[in-house]
């Protein structure tokens, strides 16, 4: 069996900012526009959020390559499977982020996790959570977790 290096969420969480920090320096980070960059700065702190309270993620932006859409991360607490929906603003305003998980959203989401769920040996218990991150410049990122925020049937 091959040894294995685990690597504290905290300095993790660290050494990927310091290699986009320096990424950026040299001009070689993405050319995103700034909506996008929020999101995938968004999607950088739900996940680091995440793995500080212990889940493990195992799929970033997950699509089923057949299905229209995307899971923001995937990531088990115990025996429990979540797909989490992670939604970044850079201001509070009088709409929460969470708030934007619609209907359509939600379908979407039930359909993918259909998908991944079919594809396991198993069907385990899944949970559906969304995570709001609001991001102000010099700020560190407040995360709001929202666990079962979407009901699943399992069909």
């Amino acid at each position: 069996m091959k040894d294995s290096v685990r690597i504290a969420p905290g300095l993790l969480e660290k050494a990927l900012g310091g290699l986009d920090r320096l990424a950026r320096v040299r001009g070689r980070a993405d050319d995103l526009p700034a909506h996008l960059a929020v999101g995938v700065a968004g999607e950088d702190a739900a996940f680091h959020f995440l793995r500080r309270k212990g889940y493990t993620v195992v799929a970033r932006r997950w699509s089923s390559g057949e299905l229209p859409g995307d899971v923001d991360l995937i990531a088990w607490q115990g025996d429990v499977l979540c797909f989490i929906e992670v939604k970044t603003r850079t201001e509070r305003d009088a709409k929460p982020a969470e708030a934007a998980v619609d209907g359509h959203k939600r379908a979407t989401l039930l359909r993918l996790a259909r998908r991944y769920v079919r594809q396991l040996e198993q069907t385990p218990p899944v949970r559906f959570d969304v995570l709001s991150v609001y991001r102000s410049p010099g700020e560190a990122s407040a995360v709001e977790h929202f666990e079962g925020a979407i009901p699943w049937s399992g069909q």
